[in-house]
């Protein structure tokens, strides 16, 4: 049973059969799929620091964006990354992909590692995006992670998965 269904999110309340042969009732979120990357230039990565209203702050993250119904994954990693730091890159390696909260959402974020970074003349984020791009030492990144200055899920998986 649909308990709301919007343009890019659904929320389900479904009976579920577990492996134990129980069932039981729960709600699901489905916000469609997303990428994530990681663009890596020489010594340098490349963050944005993204307010984000859930949690009332400011957090550094990995460019990143929803999949428009029909794109592939990789084709939305090159339009987001134009759209969130105004730069091509010419090589995405794939890093797999996560799934951010299996415990109440089917969402699934495909990894990606961006590399041959130039600018592009195509560059322009959301009307509700406030974005600050920032230069990042590739180095700097584990001490922001340990240190707490760096506290976003995907962009801690990717660090692991394209700096480690």
């Amino acid at each position: 049973m649909d308990i709301y269904r919007g343009k890019r999110l659904s929320v389900e309340k479904k009976t579920v059969a577990l492996p134990n042969g129980s069932e039981m009732e729960r709600v699901v979120i489905h916000p469609g799929g997303a990428v994530a990357m990681l663009p890596v230039e020489g010594e340098f990565c490349y963050l944005v620091r993204q307010y984000r209203f859930a949690v009332g702050r400011y957090i550094y993250e990995a460019p990143a964006g929803t999949i428009d119904e029909g794109e592939a994954p990789d084709e939305t990693a090159h339009r987001e990354l134009i759209e969130e730091i105004g730069m091509k890159a010419a090589t995405f390696i794939p890093k797999g992909y996560i799934y951010p909260s299996p415990g109440y959402t089917d969402e699934t974020i495909h990894l990606y590692e961006a590399r041959d970074l130039s600018l592009s003349d195509e560059y322009g984020m959301d009307d509700d995006e406030l974005i600050e791009v920032v230069k990042v030492p590739a180095a700097d990144v584990r001490r922001m992670i340990e240190d707490g200055e760096i506290v976003d899920a995907k962009t801690i998986c990717l660090a692991y998965r394209c700096l480690v």
